[in-house]
């Protein structure tokens, strides 16, 4: 009842959105964003040999497997296809890396001859000025081994776009210190020349995320400017996307009088910081756009998604400048026809989750880990447990303590959160031998910024604790429950609630004969707040830990699910799940 009571059934299309007429094709209402959840920094293209497929890239920061790879057929319904970064010879220091902000910034996806290229920053790079850009190349996209050891080039800037020119020489943009800066790069040695800043933007901090087109005679190079963390404690508000252009690649570039030319800077529209574009074409020979965007308005503290994926259309004269509708909850264009013949191994972004761990299943390709997983620490369906997921736990905590030790890792595997109101429950077998052995469910932003409801034995009994951590505002309270101890010989179930925009619900309860009808008592309730800001976006999941102690003792998780049950797009205006997929 209380779903009902929040959540407006979007029933118009229209609701002051322009219009974006395009000639000769039939304009479709959509909602934004279209990748919705932890998917930042999206860049996409249309690959017409790849079956006439949309694919896009995402920056992943410190979770693994990192570069989320979607492909869609109707630029809406987006399936996880692969990951670029997914296996720990790729790029081994990763699990060094011990800023929460930092690790896999910003990808460009590009196809050229027949091979996809991806061009990334790895920030918190031992290597001084401790960054180092990457470029993965595969044949396959959809195929997780396709996606081989990168190629490290020298350019000491980020944000990184490969252009390729008429003549083959390679060209790579990106942001360092004031400005875009520009060189050629041999993606065979690595080694680059003829380094240059060729546009310092129109005076908005942090000139970033370019990408080069080359359209009617013009070179077109877009960035974003304005900064993309937090502002004031609240969502990056200022951040906009601008646009140059030169009849030389290396310039000199003219800025486009009409800039920005992509902004909801000093709007009160619940979708901010829109800005990192990327462009291209469809089938039909329409333009589009992709940005990042942040939900929940310029002044709410509470966005725990983080910065998503929008979609926008382009109206793009020749020899003019590009016009950029403006990014809303609810827009209109001209889509391609409804299509979810996506030919790869994965899973379509929306609908509900339902895992059973089914012996000789493998762990879904959408389950995420906190730097690389430890080895050994997840079995599907070991012997003698059935329809579970063994969990052996970490000496750290979600936290890293006690001693920080990252690359020793944490048990924490997770999906993440891809809807503003959601159901999220686990059920844990667990028979704790050792005092402060843990295991529990967590709404993750990271190490820094969580919380967290677990089943743990103390010293003086049996416990369920909800502890938070936030280094943006105060956290709650810790908040212990004695439990009987027949709490650590049975299933309990776990249960987080997204209840409305800006607050979680922690639950639990014993399992008993009705799997269906489980008594669960509420245990927290927690603003959404305490995980947001920065650059990453929630994950909810489970975690197993000693804390620092000698114990040892395995948790069984099963009946994972996650159930989507409505989705802002407005201020005050809802719409369901996309059920189908």
């Amino acid at each position: 009842m209380w779903l009902a009571s929040i959540i407006t059934l979007v029933l118009s299309t229209g609701l002051g959105v322009r219009s974006h007429a395009i000639a000769n094709t039939k304009n479709v209402t959509y909602n934004n964003p279209i990748i919705p959840g932890f998917f930042p920094d999206p860049s996409c293209m249309f690959v017409p040999v790849l079956n006439n497929t949309f694919t896009c890239a995402s920056s992943s920061f410190l979770a693994f497997p990192g570069i989320p790879l979607h492909a869609s057929k109707d630029l809406i319904h987006w399936k996880l296809v692969s990951h670029v970064f997914n296996r720990r010879e790729q790029y081994p220091s990763f699990g060094n890396i011990s800023n929460n902000q930092f690790g896999v910034y910003a990808p460009t996806i590009r196809f050229h001859e027949n091979m996809f290229y991806v061009s990334v920053t790895m920030f918190g790079s031992s290597k001084y000025p401790y960054l180092e850009n990457l470029v993965f190349n595969a044949s396959d996209p959809f195929d997780d081994h396709s996606w081989g050891i990168p190629i490290s080039t020298q350019g000491q800037a980020y944000d990184t776009s490969l252009f390729w020119e008429d003549d083959g020489t390679i060209y790579d943009q990106g942001a360092a210190g004031l400005g875009i800066v520009q060189w050629k790069v041999d993606l065979q040695s690595g080694n680059i020349t003829d380094q240059q800043y060729i546009w310092n933007g129109t005076g908005g901090v942090a000139p970033e995320g370019p990408h080069v087109y080359k359209k009617d005679g013009y070179y077109y190079l877009i960035i974003a400017e304005g900064g993309s963390g937090d502002a004031e404690g609240t969502a990056a508000t200022k951040h906009h996307e601008s646009i140059a252009r030169s009849r030389n690649v290396i310039g000199p570039y003219e800025s486009n009088p009409a800039n920005p030319i992509l902004s909801n800077v000093n709007t009160t529209q619940y979708f901010t910081g829109t800005g990192h574009v990327d462009l291209f074409k469809d089938a039909r020979g329409n333009w589009w756009g992709v940005a990042l965007a942040t939900r929940g308005g310029p002044k709410s503290a509470a966005y725990p998604m983080g910065r998503e994926t929008v979609l926008f259309p382009v109206s793009w004269e020749a020899g003019e400048w590009p016009v950029f509708d403006q990014v809303r909850g609810i827009m209109s264009g001209p889509l391609p026809p409804t299509d979810l013949d996506i030919n790869a191994h994965g899973r379509f972004i929306g609908g509900p989750d339902v895992v059973d761990f089914s012996p000789g299943s493998d762990i879904p390709i959408h389950f995420t880990y906190w730097r690389f997983p430890i080895s050994g620490a997840y079995t599907v369906s070991p012997v003698k447990h059935p329809h579970t997921l063994r969990l052996v736990p970490s000496e750290l905590n979600l936290t890293g303590s006690p001693n920080h030790a990252l690359s020793d890792g944490q048990t924490f595997i997770s999906r993440r959160q891809t809807d503003t109101l959601f159901t999220y429950s686990v059920d844990i077998n667990f028979l704790a031998a050792a005092e402060s052995e843990e295991v529990g469910v967590s709404v993750f932003l990271t190490q820094d910024q969580h919380l967290d409801l677990g089943l743990t034995k103390l010293s003086n009994g049996t416990y369920l604790r909800f502890r938070g951590r936030s280094s943006k505002e105060i956290p709650p309270a810790e908040i212990l429950h004695r439990v009987d101890s027949t709490w650590l010989s049975e299933k309990v179930r776990f249960q987080i609630d997204a209840f409305n925009a800006t607050h979680y619900r922690f639950l639990a309860g014993k399992v008993e004969e009705d799997v269906d009808r489980v008594p669960l008592r509420v245990i927290a309730v927690a603003p959404a707040s305490l995980v947001s800001g920065g650059y990453t976006g929630t994950l909810v999941g489970v975690y197993a830990t000693t804390n620092g102690g000698n114990g040892s003792t395995p948790a069984y998780v099963s009946r994972w699910r996650y159930r989507p049950r409505g989705q802002a797009v407005d201020c005050d205006t809802w719409v369901y799940a996309d059920e189908h997929c």
